[in-house]
């Protein structure tokens, strides 16, 4: 057992600095330029220095506080971020600058250590939320797409071994509060009370620091897999597809066939290369919210009351079911999801790979055009999987076919260029 490490501990209350105290650097959300709006300090190394509520890596800041409490980690260890800058760059874009349009991610997450180098030379202790890096991806299901003649090897995009190139982002939430609360229509004292008591008092800061308007939630980011040329995703003459895809562990890495998670979002990939092959870009956009953000505990459980109830699973039950067990059918909440695609500079999707109608609708509020919403093909859905299919219909979940008409679908084509 490792002994517990040198560093001296303390307790440091929550309230507000002293009048005459050390002031932290302000965040002024949606300024134009980063050092207008400030960096994210959200790291512990020294209190003073703080600016926001909460600390990095979401849930896993518990697994750090294992690594401190059992002496494997120091608390004033600083990350030596050498050669940890993205691989490709993403932004800035106009959007960046509209405190409106993200509100639960840094836009300059990625690139803290560049914008906020001044702030680093003085010892600040600042971290960053975004990391963007280079890989391939290989699954069976995309090796069967290029046997059938449906995707073609490029050596480029598609290797000949079945390895897909991306680019892809890694990124944790920060919400600014204040816009979460106008987001959703309500008041930011009731969401900062509710974020409390439904943490079990976890961040006191809550309701006691109203000067800090930035909080890191508890809870898993997201992952953007990119497909194509990082610049064709902004270029209104390519081609965009859009896959957003929201986690099922089951269905995604087990291969559960109680749900279209898993082929919905292998053909939502094999639809992203067809848009890069023929010119544009393809985005996938991997959120973690199990179980429509109940959890898969309560997910399982669901399981369990659909198979046992009388007459069996039942389109008609469905939704009840998750009821009985977690009050409410659905806590994703898909306002927040557009902040991503905002993030990428999309105006435009033109294949959206998607029959949600929540997801679609959260998408053209934020001002984003979705010109044509592509269904899973009917071959793709598992047997087991009609019951979920046919239950979302009918609460409205889903629309099929898509919303093209003869002249967007010859524009769509026609900007298939030359890659």
């Amino acid at each position: 057992m490792p002994k517990p490490n040198s560093v001296s501990r303390h307790i440091v209350l929550t309230s507000h600095p002293s009048q005459f105290g050390p002031k932290p650097i302000p965040i002024h959300w949606g300024a134009a330029e980063p050092m207008q709006r400030g960096p994210i300090i959200a790291t512990l190394t020294k209190q003073t220095h703080r600016n926001v509520i909460g600390t990095h890596s979401g849930s896993y800041a518990v697994y750090r506080a294992l690594a401190v409490a059992s002496g494997a980690l120091q608390t004033d260890h600083r990350a030596d971020l050498t050669n940890t800058s993205p691989v490709e760059h993403i932004g800035p874009h106009p959007s960046w600058a509209d405190a409106d349009k993200i509100v639960s991610i840094d836009p300059y997450g990625a690139i803290a250590s560049e914008v906020f180098s001044t702030y680093y030379q003085q010892g600040y202790d600042i971290r960053p939320t975004i990391a963007i890096t280079k890989a391939h991806i290989n699954m069976p299901e995309l090796q069967e797409a290029v046997a059938k003649g449906r995707l073609q090897v490029d050596g480029k995009i598609m290797k000949a071994n079945g390895d897909l190139v991306v680019t892809k982002a890694a990124i944790e939430p920060v919400w600014y509060l204040p816009g979460i609360a106008k987001r959703f229509g309500i008041t930011e004292a009731d969401l900062r009370r509710a974020l409390f008591e439904q943490t079990g008092g976890m961040f006191p800061e809550l309701v006691t620091r109203s000067d800090l308007e930035v909080f890191l939630p508890p809870i898993g980011g997201l992952t953007v897999y990119i497909v194509g040329e990082i610049a064709a995703i902004t270029d209104v003459n390519k081609p965009l597809a859009v896959r957003v895809h929201d986690e099922c562990n089951g269905s995604d890495v087990f291969g559960s066939d109680i749900c279209t998670c898993r082929p919905y979002l292998v053909h939502g990939i094999e639809v992203c290369v067809q848009t890069a092959q023929s010119g544009g870009a393809g985005v996938i956009v991997y959120c973690r919210k199990e179980g429509r953000a109940l959890g898969e505990v309560t997910k399982f459980l669901v399981y369990n009351a659909r198979k046992r109830q009388e007459g069996g699973d039942r389109a008609d039950a469905y939704f009840a079911r998750t009821e009985c067990v977690a009050g409410v059918q659905d806590m994703r909440f898909q306002e927040l999801m557009p902040d991503v695609l905002h993030w990428l500079g999309i105006t435009r999707i033109d294949r959206m790979v998607s029959m949600s109608n929540m997801k679609f609708n959260a998408i053209t509020d934020a001002g984003i055009e979705i010109v044509e919403r592509v269904p899973i093909p009917e071959d793709l859905i598992p047997q087991d999987a009609r019951v979920e299919i046919e239950a979302k219909k009918a609460a409205g979940y889903f629309t099929t076919g898509d919303v093209l008409d003869a002249d967007s679908l010859a524009d769509i084509k026609g900007r298939n260029l030359d890659s």
